[in-house]
């Protein structure tokens, strides 16, 4: 069953709001959202798939959403929360999933603790440090940059720009927005987190030049028509960790994983199994 009541973990970063879904059976999968992204921003009916046969962890990080403190501007400070947050459950081994700017700090956290990561999947997201590959669209910055992205906005970021995904797009955002009980974002921390993607995206800190440390199982998927984080950057992260495995989904953008809900979940399921 979905929780939708916030528990709280304390750490030194401030008190962190999380959700638990799911019956533990095996390590817990910890999801890591996107820029500007809560515990709300994971479309409910990926949840309710993904969580079918195991325990999944959602949290909002230290400025995020119902969690006290402030939000790092780099990479490696969201990791070293996303720790805290762990040992504060007391986990010793459990598996990551990462979506966007999540995936970022998933990979960070993964390369800083592999003896606890068991298992990796990267959902839209880059290695960072990635030259070549297609152009951003122009309007990208211009959308993604608004104080507040309404549903319109949102379809054009996340699915692609045809008529069964964004159908399918605003079928999802509009489940995400029903079951929606945490806040916007605050601004502080949206201007913080854009300054880590910057620096990441730039190679300041980034995974790429360490993915060949990055040994345990890992899933990397995207979709093709990826705006916000090309395809491409997948492509290159499959490449150079050692253990990955890559799946590209058509007529899909960032958001593909709550357009192809029962395909990717099955995917992962059978990754983590």
């Amino acid at each position: 069953m979905r929780s939708t009541r916030d528990a709280f973990a304390t750490t030194g970063s401030g008190r962190l709001a999380y959700r638990i879904d799911g019956e533990r059976d095996g390590p817990p999968l910890l999801l890591l959202p996107r820029f500007r992204g809560t515990m709300d921003d994971w479309d409910p009916d990926f949840i309710d798939a993904l969580s079918i046969g195991r325990q999944l962890i959602r949290f909002d990080s230290a400025g995020v959403g119902n969690s006290d403190g402030e939000s790092p501007d780099n990479v490696a400070g969201m990791a070293d929360i996303a720790s805290a947050f762990v040992q504060a459950l007391g986990l010793e081994r459990f598996d990551l999933l990462g979506w966007s700017m999540g995936g970022f700090v998933a990979q960070e956290l993964a390369l800083a603790q592999p003896d606890r990561v068991r298992r990796l999947v990267i959902a839209a997201s880059s290695p960072g440090g990635v030259t070549g590959g297609p152009p951003p669209d122009p309007r990208v910055r211009e959308v993604a940059g608004k104080p507040v992205n309404d549903r319109e906005d949102l379809a054009f970021l996340f699915f692609a720009n045809t008529p069964s995904s964004q159908a399918s797009g605003l079928v999802s955002l509009a489940r995400i927005e029903k079951a929606r009980t945490t806040e916007a974002v605050r601004g502080q921390t949206v201007m913080k987190q854009a300054a880590a993607i910057g620096k990441w995206s730039a190679g300041e800190g980034a995974a790429r030049p360490r993915l060949g440390s990055l040994g345990m199982p890992t899933l990397v998927a995207g979709g093709v028509a990826d705006i916000l984080m090309p395809a491409f950057g997948s492509y290159i992260l499959s490449q150079e960790a050692p253990n990955a495995k890559l799946i590209l989904y058509p007529d899909a953008g960032h958001g593909f994983l709550f357009q192809c809900i029962e395909d990717f979940t099955h995917e992962v399921s059978v990754f983590l199994a």
